[in-house]
């Protein structure tokens, strides 16, 4: 049975071990896979999986041995699942992994608008401290969380785990979602526009869709506090990043702290690297070594189990 990884390096750079998918079969990795590369590589391969590329319908009728095709990664947009199922393909994701991580990476951006650690280490190396006659100083404002609310959009599992973590730093928490948690009082649910009008600090954790594609424009950026900060480790396309440069650019949004955009790898010459008191990381929430070791673990797992005939985090059932 061979196997194909299209684009390991994503999660696997090299520090985890690929060994028990090797075992199951003739295992072929490729760190990196063009889209002109992928049908080619894909041939003779009844088992594929693919972080970034994407499968089509097309490329499932020139790959007529495919059987199933393996998700590294939650969203599974990257593949035509109704096409797969109408071809009697499997696909599957992992529907958990790095919860933890996103929700401490959306920590770690908000303090460090709030502390400014980087802008103050840079300085006592630069030998500011050394030339201050006084035994402290500050390059900018630095603010406490404790009692500061954060409004969390899509209250699912990182988004409740963002709230606890937001709790223990003594914040209030607002929750908008359209599942209320049954007795859960952790959070206060809230419509989207109270969340907008009350928010310090507003953090994204839904899926994007065709109801909520630009949720974070003019429109809505309007009704939220002068000076609020935004946090998006979900999908870049959630937000209209023209407007969100001219919200910065006024003052209107205090900082975006930003994990994902709207096209990624980034294109030179997007809008936001222009844009101050703008942080952005290169779509690394979920990529501590503890939530790449959990998701290489499940997605060898789902391998075995479609190999056994009892497939597991089954997409398109």
């Amino acid at each position: 049975m061979k196997i194909v990884v299209l684009d390991g390096y994503n999660k696997n750079p090299g520090d985890l071990s690929w060994g028990p998918l090797e075992a199951m079969g003739e295992t072929v990795i490729y760190d990196h896979t063009a889209p002109e590369q992928a049908l080619e590589r894909m041939k003779d391969a009844p088992i594929i999986l693919t972080n970034k590329v994407k499968i089509s319908a097309e490329m499932m009728d020139q790959n007529p041995q495919l059987k199933y095709i393996g998700v590294t990664a939650t969203g599974y947009d990257v593949v035509d699942c109704e096409a797969a199922k109408a071809r009697g393909i499997v696909v599957t994701n992992v529907p958990v992994y790095g919860t933890d991580s996103v929700a401490q990476h959306i920590m770690a951006m908000l303090l460090e608008v709030t502390n400014r650690v980087a802008l103050h280490n840079e300085s006592v190396h630069n030998g500011d401290w050394i030339k201050s006659p006084d035994f402290c100083y500050w390059k900018a404002p630095l603010h406490e969380l404790s009692g500061k609310t954060m409004a969390i959009i899509g209250y699912g599992r990182i988004g409740q785990a963002a709230g606890r973590m937001a709790r223990a730093f003594g914040m209030k928490v607002l929750a908008v979602d359209t599942y209320h948690i049954p007795g859960h009082t952790d959070a206060t649910y809230v419509e989207l526009d109270e969340a907008f009008a009350q928010a310090d600090v507003i953090t994204l954790h839904c899926g994007l869709n065709a109801s909520n594609k630009g949720l974070i424009r003019k429109e809505n950026i309007d009704k939220m506090k002068d000076g609020v900060i935004l946090l998006n480790a979900a999908r870049g396309g959630l937000v209209v990043e023209q407007d969100l440069v001219d919200a910065l650019k006024s003052g209107k949004v205090g900082y975006a702290c930003l994990d994902v955009i709207s096209a990624e790898p980034m294109k030179e010459g997007n809008v936001l690297l222009d844009a101050p008191n703008c942080i952005i990381t290169p779509h690394i929430a979920g990529c501590s070594v503890e939530g790449r070791e959990r998701l290489l673990k499940v997605s060898m797992d789902n391998v075995k189990a479609f190999l056994d005939g009892k497939p597991e985090n089954v997409v398109n059932p």
